[in-house]
């Protein structure tokens, strides 16, 4: 969990709360907010789904729109962007303090934003760092972004605790959608490493379960790096304190291509990175004596080029 997140927590059990949508996410924000004692009406496009809920105590609403005008807190949490338009088309929002929990882009935040509060509606969105199962569970790890106003987080921060820890981004509506999708991708990417680690050994005697520890223990012991890099972002020098610099990584991407051609194994989720690498180190200006911060630029100027095209 992060620095500035809040543990969950139980306060009082005074806020009336109402969800939209009631998935396997949903449900279980909901079965949290019961068993704290919040009074939580739900809504759900199949009604089904939401029968669970109202045999624990929720309170089942026949529409959106019903579900809207039951409380002034309204937590969404659907399939998409376009669901959460579809499912508010109809709604009143005036006077209402709407949490966006549905997975989008930092762009989507912000058009949602805008978009309820030229309905009269006061606007949070948010990004679930969770699976459902660890949601209301203690020590969990769970936590979800907020973005948007600040006086709306803080007025309802311990409502929002309640199924996971809150971490405030900051007031941009595109903050919370931010950070998750940066933290993602870079699970992505480590997932993407895990891939090809285990098939280089795949064909060997070699047990998988065996192998499992040492490499979480190695990925573990690199985490760290992530530090180094933000503070070489942050003071602009990318070759203090480096211990293996670029062009010494460059020539070392050799042996992992040979290896994994002699282990018949694709380095199609390697070479992406490499290319990288290679056309940072190719670029000059001592950029072999950095280390791979500078890849960050290069992603950047990528970005850059493909607008421009």
């Amino acid at each position: 969990m992060t620095d500035n997140a809040v543990a969950p927590r139980t306060p009082s059990p005074s806020t009336p709360l109402t969800l939209l949508g009631t998935g396997a996410m949903g449900t279980a924000l909901a079965r949290a907010w019961l068993a704290a004692g919040h009074p939580v009406t739900v809504w759900n496009r199949t009604p089904a789904r939401a029968e669970a809920l109202a045999a624990e105590g929720a309170t089942v609403a026949p529409s959106a729109a019903a579900a809207v005008a039951a409380n002034r807190l309204v937590v969404v949490c659907l399939l998409d962007h376009a669901s959460v338009g579809e499912a508010l088309d109809a709604a009143d929002l005036t006077g209402r303090d709407l949490v966006d929990l549905t997975t989008g882009t930092p762009a989507q935040g912000r058009d949602r934003a805008a978009w309820a509060e030229a309905r009269g509606a006061r606007f949070l969105d948010g990004g679930i760092m969770a699976v459902p199962p660890m949601i209301g569970a203690a020590n969990s790890g769970a936590y979800v972004f907020y973005s948007g106003g600040a006086a709306l987080f803080e007025e309802h921060r311990d409502t929002l605790a309640v199924p996971a820890g809150a971490t405030y981004t900051g007031a941009d509506p595109g903050f919370a959608a931010l950070h998750d999708v940066a933290l993602l991708s870079a699970m992505s990417g480590m997932f993407a490493g895990i891939t090809h680690a285990f098939a280089l050994i795949r064909r060997e005697d070699i047990a998988p379960k065996d192998f499992a520890p040492l490499l979480v223990s190695w990925l573990t012991a690199m985490a760290p790096m992530a530090h180094g890099v933000a503070e070489r972002l942050e003071r602009g020098d990318y070759t203090k304190d480096v211990l293996s610099n670029l062009a010494m990584q460059v020539t070392g991407n050799a042996t992992l291509l040979r290896t994994a051609e002699q282990q018949g194994v694709s380095a199609e989720l390697l070479t992406p990175y490499m290319a990288l690498m290679e056309r940072r180190l190719a670029a000059g200006q001592g950029h072999g004596a950095e280390d791979t911060t500078g890849l960050v630029d290069v992603l950047l100027t990528s970005g850059e080029q493909q607008e421009v095209s």
